[in-house]
Order: C-alpha cells, then structure tokens, then sequence
C-alpha cells in the first residue's frame, strides 16, 4: 500500500518505520525538519518537510496516488482539517484520524471520519488493567 503519514511525533514515526519494515510505500509529512530524526536509520521511506492541511505540500507528497492517509499531529482541529482534505478533495480510499478529546471523537466518528482517541483507548485499557480483566 501506498501510505502518507502526516505528523512524525513519537506515534508518527514508530507507524511509519513499522509500515515501511513490512514492505508498504510510506511518506510522512512534518512541519518541523527536526522531527525526522525519529526514524530510524532503515527507513526506505520518504520524509517530506510540508504542512498537511496545505494542498501544495500534499500533491508533493503524492497525496493522489495514496491508498492511505493518516493524521498524527498534537493538534485535533489540524488532523480533522487534513483528513476532510484527503477524503473530500483528493478521494483517499482510507482516511484515519487521531483526536485526542473523546467528544469530539465521538461527533466526528458520527460524521463518517475514521477516527481514534488515544485518550479513550489508554483510559479503557487503564481500567481494565486495574480491574483485573
């Protein structure tokens, strides 16, 4: 698959060496040079300097050819905005989002985006752990 990642925070880059290790074409798309040191040396991928929301920075980073487009930034407004962009306006099969604030999760979800809330799943996965379950 061909994937474009945009965000290379810890989450970011640890999803795209794993995708790249398992033989997928992956971009991933930052605001910060800076971050791009979190991959690791054997990343065969491509790591873009360009801002998600912006259309001139997708079409660089080959938005039309992609069967994936996933949203990893800190900010839940700016992976909202990229992944209406890359459903609406360049047709992305697949469009997964990260959003932090569960209720804005949960609307968004309702809306039709594909969407996950760390905070959600850590708080399950904490009760669990302190239930015994």
């Amino acid at each position: 698959m061909n994937i474009l990642i945009m965000g290379c925070g810890r989450v970011g880059a640890r999803l795209a060496a794993m995708l790249d290790e398992n033989g997928h074409k992956v971009t991933i798309l930052d605001t910060d040079t800076y971050s791009f040191r979190r991959l690791p040396a054997s990343f065969s991928g491509t790591a873009l300097f360009g801002n998600g929301i912006d259309e001139e920075s997708l079409i660089k980073a080959s938005i039309e050819t992609a069967d994936v487009f996933v949203a990893v930034t800190q900010g839940d407004n700016r992976n909202v905005m990229a992944c209406q962009i890359a459903k609406h306006i360049f047709n992305v099969p697949r469009v997964v989002c990260r959003i932090y604030d569960p209720l804005r999760e949960e609307m968004y979800s309702a809306l039709g985006l594909e969407t996950l809330s760390p905070t959600k799943i850590i708080g399950e996965l904490l009760k669990e752990q302190i239930e015994g379950k």
